[in-house]
């Protein structure tokens, strides 16, 4: 895992650091998470990425990276919404929750309260 302590001494992120530090850990996290899940980038059926809401560099370093790699391995790409994203990050592992429900998702600068009724409908 990469964190971003720089900006401890801010008391906040400051978005040019962050797109900076982006551009620095992201390939060693990808190679990290390859190696984790146990899978070569051959084995990857696409290559999704955060296309927002965020801070509009770190954005643009994730779906530039993005969009190289699904091109160069031949992937579809998938563009994923961040926050919805954290809401279905409860169905990677046991127990998942049952439909429908609550979710109330804090990150960063984005604080959401969401009735969940199936995966394709968090509103």
């Amino acid at each position: 895992m990469a964190t971003q302590r720089v900006h401890e001494q801010y008391g906040g992120v400051v978005p040019e650091l962050a797109s900076r530090a982006h551009q620095q850990h992201l390939i060693p996290v990808v190679q990290e998470a390859l190696r984790q899940a146990g899978v070569t980038k051959a084995e990857l059926d696409a290559v999704a990425f955060t296309q927002g809401p965020g801070l509009l560099g770190s954005l643009l370093v994730g779906s530039m990276f993005a969009k190289t790699f699904a091109l160069a391995l031949g992937k579809p790409l998938l563009a994923v919404n961040h926050m919805r994203a954290h809401i279905l990050a409860h169905f990677i592992n046991e127990p998942r929750p049952t439909f429908p429900f609550l979710c109330l998702t804090v990150s960063g600068g984005h604080t959401q309260l969401v009735v969940v009724k199936s995966p394709q409908t968090c509103r």
